[in-house]
């Protein structure tokens, strides 16, 4: 092929039909894992697509940068060597070196004296906080260290969450509390990795939903960088160029690319976490610098109006009473009455997500 030129309109529209919001299919995001930060999210995400909260056969594990992300159960075992570092200095980048400086330099030994801790402590349901401490005594000190707020000595938070999946656990929330069980047998590695394995295969189902996209921001994906992303590309690839610069898209998709159009009539009140947010050219998902810094905070995020492709608003919810979910839409300019039906259409969708059974929305 020769060189490629894409628009924004023909990124966004390709995602949207892509990530299930135009078509309504979810299977390619299930395919890479919904993140479920905070918890709830994941349920959110999928009934703004019009989707099961939790479709059968899925889990909830630590994958992706240690983050809970739903998955298919028949990714669990890939997902437990596609996740794991492709060599020891990966290994250290990936666990950073603030808290457990010599234990990160020990690299993929590291990675696997966590999971076998995790894996032998955790033989039924048990909460995080007890498996954290049973683990922390298990694991070499250099893997540990000092909290002071708790006055005892921990396993790093990073490394712990990093070897979920490896592990053969899954995360399970009650209320307010987060417990880890073991997945069935059948549903994991027999042994913890002694290397990483089919990443390019995930990267490929990454850019077949999110693409096109560089390789740091693939990097950014996984948790590592751009140059160890580029020794793991999956073959077929095609270099193009979009308004945020040089991208990666597979072969098979750029027909579809390159004709995609604005998502007209698309209206969607979408969570902060949400799978159209977190990819990682944001410049081109929200481009106004002002709407940007209200989109994107340091900490909890709010959920935006999608219309057409472009985030117009922004919004928050909170249960109220009779389980209602009170949303409240801030528009970056005044949204007309003929778009509050779509709204509300969208803040019902949204509903049962929130154990609500009504929605109730009101627009600044």
């Amino acid at each position: 092929m020769g060189k490629i030129d894409v628009t924004r309109e023909n990124v966004l529209g390709y995602r949207a039909t892509a990530q299930g919001l135009v078509g309504g299919s979810v299977e390619g995001l299930l395919g890479i894992g919904v993140q479920d930060t905070p918890v709830g999210t994941a349920a959110a995400v999928l009934a703004a697509r019009g989707a099961e909260q939790r479709p059968a056969r899925t889990r909830i594990v630590w994958s992706w940068r240690g983050a809970p992300h739903v998955h298919h159960e028949a990714d669990l075992k890939p997902l437990a060597t596609a996740t794991w570092p492709m060599d020891d200095a990966d290994a250290t980048r990936r666990m950073g070196a603030s808290q457990i400086a010599a234990g990160a330099r020990r690299g993929r030994e590291a990675w696997a004296q966590a999971a076998t801790a995790v894996r032998e402590v955790v033989t039924e349901k048990l909460a995080k906080g007890e498996v954290s401490t049973r683990v922390s005594a298990a694991v070499p000190a250099d893997l540990t260290y000092d909290c002071p707020s708790c006055r005892a000595r921990h396993i790093s938070g990073g490394l712990f969450q990093l070897v979920g999946v490896a592990a053969g656990v899954e995360v399970l929330t009650e209320g307010r509390s987060t417990y880890l069980r073991p997945l069935p047998a059948s549903l994991r590695s027999k042994q913890i990795p002694q290397a990483g394995a089919g990443l390019s295969e995930m990267l490929r189902r990454y850019l077949l939903v999110n693409g096109p996209l560089s390789s740091a921001a693939l990097g950014a994906w996984i948790g590592t960088t751009a140059t160890e992303v580029k020794k793991h590309l999956p073959p077929g690839l095609v270099e193009v160029t979009t308004p945020a610069g040089r991208a990666w898209m597979p072969e098979e998709a750029v027909p579809d690319l390159v004709v995609a159009a604005r998502p007209e009539g698309l209206v969607r009140l979408l969570p902060g976490g949400d799978p159209w947010l977190t990819v990682r050219d944001r410049e081109l998902v929200v481009p106004d610098p002002q709407q940007h810094k209200e989109v994107y905070k340091a900490i909890s995020n709010p959920g935006v109006l999608l219309v057409n492709g472009d985030v117009v608003g922004t919004w928050r919810g909170r249960l109220g009473r009779g389980k209602v979910l009170e949303v409240a839409v801030t528009g970056f300019e005044p949204i007309g009455q003929q778009l509050h039906r779509q709204v509300e259409e969208a803040a019902q969708r949204l509903a049962p997500a929130r154990q609500a059974g009504d929605a109730r929305v009101s627009f600044g």
